[in-house]
């Protein structure tokens, strides 16, 4: 089986624990406002390959791998299942630790066998949710969380290590409302390992350009680490909230 690679990264340091082999999967459904890959949107560019000829790219550095692994990532993965599925049960096989960065929008909910092969062979996912209101992540991205927050469900259910990412995008997730509330949701997440909060960035306006596609948020100002810090506080203030309503549940639950 062939699938539609984009490009491949020999030393990925920030796709997952340890020194990573990442490799990014060609085709997009989403139109996130503030992309930095639409080079990755086109489900028929890319170059095709094989699962063998990417193990055997991880093979030729796999001393500097003992401590990481294979990070697939996008583009959106999950638009070509049956090849990630196969790649990730060979590595498998190779004793290889597999990650799974994702925005999870090609999830159905309805049709859940379709996945487990996957998430069988899946020791980690790294799950971006672009905002936690279903209206502003469609107006935000071009499609619903619905499918999104349904599949970080499945993830916490089948016990697998989740890390959230978010990304702070002045005038659309910078609220500490909106923040909270991503927080209480998360706090849910029982397999939760991680999370982290990106300032927004407009490094891929030159990518637009040479596509000749107009970059949406021209005019939005680049976000500080300090306000992604301020951000991440409010965030880990609703985990918290959550958390305690678990716990104040459970104790009326036990009775006296």
């Amino acid at each position: 089986m062939d699938g539609r690679i984009h490009s491949t990264e020999s030393f990925g340091t920030v796709d997952g624990p340890g020194i990573r082999f990442v490799i990014f999967f060609q085709g997009c459904p989403m139109r996130c406002l503030y992309c930095h890959n639409p080079d990755t949107w086109n489900a028929d560019g890319g170059q095709r390959m094989t699962a063998e000829a990417l193990l055997e790219q991880f093979e030729k550095n796999r001393a500097f791998y003992k401590n990481g692994g294979i990070t697939a990532t996008g583009g959106e993965p999950m638009m070509q299942l049956s090849f990630l599925t196969e790649l990730f049960s060979k590595a498998k096989a190779r004793g290889i630790h597999t990650c799974l960065d994702t925005s999870g929008i090609c999830y159905q909910p309805c049709k859940p066998e379709q996945y487990e092969p996957l998430l069988s062979v899946t020791d980690l996912v790294m799950l971006d949710i672009k905002h936690i209101d279903a209206e502003a992540h469609k107006k935000l991205t071009g499609h619903s969380n619905a499918n999104i927050l349904a599949f970080a469900q499945k993830i916490s259910e089948r016990g697998i290590p989740l890390w959230i990412r978010h990304v702070i995008v002045p005038g659309w997730t910078d609220s500490a409302e909106e923040q909270q509330a991503l927080g209480y949701f998360i706090g849910g997440l029982h397999t939760l390992k991680g999370l982290d909060v990106l300032p927004y960035h407009d490094l891929g306006k030159p990518k637009y350009d040479a596509l000749g596609i107009p970059y949406p948020l021209a005019d939005t100002d680049p976000v500080s680490p300090e306000t992604a810090a301020d951000a991440r506080q409010q965030i880990m203030n609703g985990i918290r909230r959550r958390l305690k309503e678990e716990q104040t549940d459970k104790t009326k639950a036990s009775g006296p």
